[in-house]
């Protein structure tokens, strides 16, 4: 049995198994962020676990307008807590900030006003803030307490400090809260535009769960569509002279790997997209959904794949390289529309086309230095084998580096 022919199953299995075990376990993380169903049908594009006091705060930012509608949310909520939610923009801590407050007041109703902080021992008085607040309401349903606000925000607070606290009620009074512990830790960054959140500790470890979702989604596919898939293409061109059959083998792994990889990337898309229904990127979603089926395409063409003198293996030839280097181009198209919308440091787009440079010069360096091999070969093969120009023009010449492919 042709050893080739033992890769095929893999081709799909693995994907597969992939794909289910991706769906499965976005699936099972019930309580986080973006698989949360508010009851009020309120859907938002931007959520952040936040690193204390087990809270969320979910968001929508409207960028025309300057707006933000927040969802402050903490399950393990009773009657006699209080829960708040504000920003600062004059530094980490709780005094100063802009909050909005929650608590069961003495007629048994979970009510949410705002209040600006000016000590550590105040008893959050009611309020109003430095900037524009409305639609202000809360809810405490069963133990998971709620506080819906839309702020109106000058330019300078798009990105602040945000600090949020739990506390003691009393006599109907919210009383002060604890200093130490997660209520010592529960302050940090807010980027309202950008989707991040960073822990008051500082470092880059406090992003938002959609934001490491978009990271995990970008590095997948620039690493599968956007460089392995290059490489493959480079292996079945130029490495076919000097090491063949290997060469095979080696195009095959970069290929697959390259498949399996983008299969991930391209579950972890279709989950951010069912988690963020306002948001859509239709030309980077259209191109991913084309990558995917000129990927398995390319798979299924190891099943269609005739022996080399089949008088049709020309046609899948054209089949496969005109499938395999629209594939190249369109991912490497996509990752830029990725980086586009992710938006990362300067560096990251630097070091991906500085990738693209290097196998550009590969491929610059190795054209012509195969040719010159092919046509060596080719005029060694005629002087000493008199009328095998044919044998050698249909067999080695065109597998030696005419074409790329398998």
């Amino acid at each position: 049995m042709d050893r080739r022919k033992t890769l095929i199953p893999y081709l799909f299995v693995v994907p597969l198994a992939i794909l289910l075990f991706s769906c499965s376990s976005s699936n099972a993380q019930s309580t986080s962020c973006n698989s949360y169903r508010f009851s009020n049908n309120n859907v938002f594009a931007n959520c952040s676990a936040l690193p204390a006091l087990g809270s969320f705060l979910h968001w929508n930012f409207d960028e025309a307008t300057g707006t933000v509608s927040i969802a402050f949310r903490r399950p393990g909520t009773s009657s006699s807590s209080w829960i708040s939610w504000g920003l600062n923009p004059n530094g980490r801590r709780m005094v100063g900030t802009q909050a909005i407050v929650a608590f069961t007041n003495s007629s048994g109703q979970f009510e949410g006003y705002t209040s600006q902080v000016s000590s550590y021992k105040t008893r959050l008085q009611r309020g109003g803030l430095s900037f524009g607040v409305s639609r202000v309401s809360a809810s405490l349903v069963g133990d998971e307490a709620i506080i819906f606000a839309t702020l109106e925000l000058p330019a300078d607070m798009i990105q602040t400090n945000q600090v949020w606290q739990v506390g003691p009620v009393s006599g109907g009074i919210p009383q002060v809260h604890p200093t130490n512990g997660e209520n010592g830790r529960s302050l940090g960054r807010i980027n309202f535009r950008s989707g991040q959140a960073a822990a008051g500790g500082g470092g880059g470890g406090g992003l938002s769960d959609r934001d490491k979702k978009r990271n995990i989604h970008g590095v997948l596919n620039a690493v599968s569509w956007g460089i392995l898939m290059p490489i493959g293409a480079i292996m079945a061109r130029y490495v076919k002279v000097f090491a063949n059959p290997a060469w095979f083998y080696i195009h095959v792994a970069c290929q697959f790997s390259a498949y399996v990889v983008g299969v991930a990337g391209w579950a972890t898309g279709i989950k951010l997209g069912n988690d963020s229904p306002g948001t859509s990127y239709a030309a980077h979603r259209n191109i991913g959904i084309i990558l995917f089926a000129f990927g398995t395409l390319q798979a299924f063409a190891v099943l269609l794949r005739p022996k080399p003198d089949n008088k049709y293996r020309m046609y899948w030839n054209v089949y496969h390289h005109s499938i395999g280097y629209s594939t190249i181009v369109l991912s490497i198209v996509n990752v830029f529309e990725g980086l586009d919308i992710l938006d990362p440091e300067d560096k990251w787009t630097r070091a991906y086309v500085g990738i693209l440079i290097f196998l550009g010069a590969c491929v610059v360096i190795l054209e012509p230095l195969t040719w010159f091999i092919v046509l060596r070969r080719r005029r060694r093969s005629s002087s000493h084998r008199p009328g095998a120009d044919k044998h050698h023009s249909n067999g080695h010449v065109t597998n030696g580096g005419s074409h790329m492919g398998v």
